[in-house]
């Protein structure tokens, strides 16, 4: 009896008849790609919606990048996560039971160099250190399939380093790196200490590229459909209140990361990302990175919108 009740909350249900959800895990990243998770968890909307539905309990967990986020989620540790779309590609191919629901954002991302290091074409990173995340996530993707399109070859020109924002950030004011390519507020808060500057935004390299996205795990969306057309619901409300409270947004992020506010509001200002919602806009993007990854070795075989997608929660959250 023991191990089942400690399997119940492990799993976040009780009563292993019903199944019924109580307590819902969430992943997410200190970014402002998901500032949407933020509002709606301080907001107490995540809480407040999904009561009617039988959850008592939400609960988030924070990661540095999407790579661990989808080896917990692939342990059965969250039941919904916000991360990069390139890394759920790598999950899903590796057996991750789980279907993109949202929209989250497009671009945000920016390559940044050391203030004394030139920059003018491509050709200028020949021999350089950059640091970015592990391999398999969309920075990783984006910034590889850039430079071989620009005639850099990314394992034999560029010395390609994994690390997660806080690690990058500390390199490359301390000179061990020439330059990261992080998602914001990463540069934003670079370029605020004055260690380096902006040379070129995502959405150059990749032109309205997917990035973040709103996953919920197998077993959520066929037992509970309600409890995902709900999240979805608030998802698109956080991210719509965000949009039309910009200054609010940034309290709110700042308060729950402990990053300077006034850097926060810096990176809404300065990044070329869009925060978004439908799924379908997204679709196109993130199927084309599953060749970018085949490409580079890092899953088997592309997979299609079917693997990868469920748009009927987004469907019917917009018609209710």
């Amino acid at each position: 009896m023991a191990l089942v009740a400690a399997f119940a909350f492990v799993s976040g249900c009780t009563g292993t008849d019903t199944g019924d959800v109580t307590h819902l895990r969430i992943g997410y990243q200190p970014s402002t790609h998901q500032t949407a998770h933020m509002t709606a968890m301080e907001k107490g909307w995540w809480q407040t919606d999904l009561a009617p539905l039988g959850v008592t309990q939400v609960t988030d967990y924070n990661f540095p990048t999407g790579a661990p986020e989808m080896q917990s989620m692939l342990a059965g540790d969250l039941d919904v996560a916000y991360v990069g779309s390139a890394p759920v590609i790598a999950a899903v191919s590796s057996g991750l039971d789980a279907k993109i629901v949202a929209a989250v954002q497009t671009q945000g991302s920016d390559l940044v160099l050391r203030n004394e290091i030139p920059y003018s074409t491509p050709a200028d990173l020949v021999g350089k250190k950059i640091a970015t995340f592990p391999p398999g996530t969309i920075q990783d993707t984006v910034l590889r399939t850039w430079l071989e399109e620009n005639g850099v070859d990314p394992a034999k020109d560029v010395t390609i380093v994994a690390m997660d924002p806080g690690a990058a950030t500390t390199a490359i004011s301390a000179g061990q790196v020439d330059g990261v390519f992080l998602p914001h507020p990463s540069p934003a808060v670079i370029e605020a200490e004055g260690t380096g500057r902006t040379v070129v935004q995502s959405g150059e390299m990749i032109k309205d590229h997917s990035c973040c996205v709103l996953v919920a795990s197998g077993s959520l969306i066929r037992e509970h459909p309600e409890i995902v057309e709900q999240i979805v619901k608030t998802h698109i409300n956080a991210t719509e209140y965000n949009r039309e409270h910009l200054d609010e947004a940034a309290s709110i992020y700042s308060r729950k990361t402990g990053q300077d506010v006034e850097t926060v509001k810096a990176s809404f200002r300065d990044w070329d990302g869009t925060w978004t919602t439908d799924p379908r806009v997204i679709a196109p993007s993130v199927v084309e990175y599953t060749n970018l990854q085949y490409d580079l070795g890092y899953i088997d075989r592309p997979l299609t919108e079917d693997d990868l997608f469920d748009f009927s929660f987004y469907e019917k959250a917009r018609e209710s």
